[in-house]
């Protein structure tokens, strides 16, 4: 790390239309996290700035389908987001929202300063209108396929299936969120940003300036961009859930979410250094600050060319220097979605796992969408926990600490004269600061999980390979010096793990003493430092930093999942429309008699047909019925059914089948039988 620096670092805004779930925690809040974590503890000046988007289109839709107000929605939803994100041990320097006065005087201020700069472009065009609801369309409150990627629930502002930034009006067959109708065309006036008058300057910032220290998904998708030429974007919409265009002519007008919300990480840091007596431009406007952004793969086109363009507009403030956005996460093999419910809240899983902040930060780390699309699955977490974090990390600190207390009533000893081993395993150790910080600068963070792994490993073999439990009988001073070598790296472990491990750390730190201004262990002093706990120091009683979770506990997510994807399916399971109207003499031509089922079979190469023999009382007939997923042959037999006798024969794969087995489906998908099996109900009985 070279001399301290200034940085800020933001996180996307999450929008306060639900909590928050495990897709945004891996790709833009741990990440983040980890970041700012260890730009702290390198001795560098951070605002980590975050807060609640409450401005989007979603918020209104969730409150018309609650029936209540927006500000009900984004009141309750901010909350459970603050306290997740504290309970979760995410270190924002300020965690504001964007229905605040602050930010809604920034924001009019932003917008004023590029409007008196005649930066924008006035235009009067046509945009979608939903007459039934008496509203225009914008985002959210339309859908339809999109010209991308033909995906046909993408939304008038972002397909979420291929990440395309879109205008409503860009959508093949449009249709209203709000009343399921088709929208027309109607003329309204909007301000536009003409993004095509910044191409030379995002060529040059981005395509030369950062081709080679950008990642490539987000360098590759700003060159897509800006290759197939960009156009004005409308930066106000028609809508009365939003910061008004604060210009005359502009009634009912508000600014676009897009442009709103980005300016709320400069309103955000404005109110943490009013609140900690700090000066917020040189966070904005000074060059030797570093700008990050940590967002996710869908707001790239937002942070690297609107944000940027808005920005070079103003003039006075600086670019990001980086902006490392992850790709996504899904869920147990399905895409993660807030509607449908599929997704594992954050407020949830600090119910279900309330001391295992870190588990899950972990395997979200070790498991990050940095480069592709990952998948959580709770058996990967289980795995991750009770193998790596119980198993290695977890078991080294066991070992070193019990021994400790053991044989020197956890006294840290003096050693004695170092062996080949121990200057090998100490010279490793001191090389690992530089590695791991590597890792973190390159924003390598599922890299740097593993490199801290491999520093419990590096204890792990130390002492399998000297099993001081052994020597102790034999040659206790070699025990000593062993012993004191494991407690340094016992030592490392509570500061490099700090980023990655929050609570763990400090609960190792605890073990260990090690908070005293004497053993405070600074992360670059570990490379240097020849002694990390001195002898003589005395540490506490060994506390396990992690327990195994049973597969019980796991179940019991994977219920839970399973609950909601039957949810899904009911609530997506259509109707079916009525028939034509029957006559009553249409209806007397069917001849519906009870049977009873006496042999069944499968169909041979046949996937969902049995082969039947019904007793009809009538005759014993061969019914063929598609439902060999359903039922086994052998649980049928003797069963009663309803029949429909006097359907005309069919051949269904060569066998001749004389009627037909009335069921119907439950909502989750499982076929029942229309069953007449009452005492007394024989073979032949007419149902009428």
């Amino acid at each position: 790390m070279n001399a301290p620096k200034r940085y800020t670092i933001t996180s996307a805004l999450p929008y306060t239309n639900g909590p928050i779930h495990i897709g945004h925690l891996a790709g833009v809040y741990v990440p983040a996290d980890i970041y700012s974590r260890y730009l702290r503890i390198t001795g560098n000046d951070v605002a980590f700035i975050c807060g609640s988007d409450e401005h989007g289109a979603a918020i209104p839709m969730r409150a018309k389908k609650e029936g209540v107000s927006p500000r009900v929605i984004i009141d309750k939803y901010h909350a459970i987001i603050k306290k997740s994100f504290e309970d979760f041990g995410i270190t924002f320097d300020n965690y504001s929202r964007t229905s605040a006065p602050i930010h809604h005087e920034t924001a009019s201020e932003f917008f004023k300063k590029l409007y008196e700069d005649g930066k924008f472009i006035e235009e009067t065009s046509e945009q979608l209108y939903d007459a039934e609801a008496d509203q225009f369309l914008a985002d959210r409150f339309v859908t339809g396929t999109c010209p991308k990627c033909g995906n046909e629930e993408a939304y008038g502002d972002q397909c979420e299936n291929c990440g395309s930034s879109l205008n409503a009006t860009d959508l093949i067959n449009p249709k209203s969120t709000i009343s399921g109708a088709k929208p027309t065309l109607k003329q309204t006036k909007h301000w536009f940003l003409p993004l095509d008058q910044y191409e030379d300057f995002l060529r040059e910032w981005v395509l030369v300036g950062h081709k080679k220290d950008w990642k490539t998904n987000v360098y590759g998708q700003i060159k897509s961009w800006v290759d197939d030429g960009l156009r004005p974007r409308a930066v106000t919409r028609d809508l009365d859930w939003g910061i008004p265009v604060p210009v005359e002519g502009a009634e009912g007008k508000v600014l676009y979410v897009w442009f709103d919300a980005p300016i709320g990480y400069i309103s955000s840091t404005k109110e943490w250094a009013d609140r900690e007596g700090k000066d917020w431009e040189p966070y904005w406007k000074d060059e030797d600050t570093k700008l990050v952004h940590f967002i996710g793969k869908d707001n790239i086109v937002f942070h690297c060319i609107i944000f940027p363009s808005m920005l070079k507009a103003e003039g006075s403030y600086i670019l990001p220097e980086n902006v490392p956005a992850n790709e996504f996460l899904n869920l147990e093999g399905n895409k993660l979605s807030t509607s449908k419910n599929w997704a594992v809240w954050l407020h949830e899983y600090l119910e279900d796992f309330p001391d295992k902040q870190d588990v899950l930060r972990y395997a979200l780390t070790a498991n990050a969408p940095e480069t592709k699309d990952n998948d959580f699955t709770w058996k990967d977490f289980q795995d991750r926990n009770n193998n790596e974090l119980v198993g290695n990390f977890g078991n080294f600190i066991n070992r070193i600490v019990v021994l400790t207390n053991k044989y020197y009533d956890g006294v840290v000893p003096t050693p004695n004269e170092f062996s080949e081993l121990d200057l090998q395993t100490l010279t490793e150790l001191r090389a690992y600061p530089a590695v791991i910080s590597s890792s973190i600068e390159r924003y390598r963070f599922r890299e740097g999980s593993q490199e801290l792994l491999n520093v419990s490993r590096l204890g792990n073999k130390y002492l399998a390979d000297e099993e001081p439990w052994k020597l102790i009988k034999t040659d206790p001073e070699r025990v000593k010096t062993i012993m004191y070598v494991g407690l340094q790296v016992a030592a490392a472990l509570a500061t490099l793990s700090e980023p990655f491990l929050p609570f763990t750390s400090q609960k190792l730190k605890n073990i260990l003493a090690a908070t005293s201004s004497d053993i405070k262990t600074n992360w670059n002093e570990i490379a240097t430092k020849e002694v990390l706990l001195p002898a003589g120091h005395t540490i506490e009683k060994a506390e396990l930093l992690f327990s195994k979770i049973e597969d019980a506990d796991i179940q019991k997510q994977l219920d839970k999942l399973e609950a909601t994807k039957k949810a899904n399916e009911a609530e997506n399971k259509t109707i079916e429309p009525q028939k034509d109207t029957a006559t009553f003499e249409d209806f007397t031509k069917m001849d519906l008699r009870v049977g009873t089922i006496v042999e069944a079979e499968k169909m041979s190469k046949a996937k969902k047909l049995l082969v039947l023999k019904v007793d009809t009382g009538l005759n014993v007939r061969t019914i063929v019925s598609g439902i060999a997923e359903h039922f086994k042959p052998e649980d049928l037999i003797g069963k009663k059914v309803t029949v429909l006798v006097n359907l005309a024969p069919r051949k269904l794969r060569g066998v001749e089948s004389e009627g037909m087995i009335l069921m119907t489906e439950t909502p989750d998908g499982k076929l029942v039988f229309l069953n007449p099996d009452e005492d007394g109900v024989t073979p032949g009985a007419v149902i009428s």
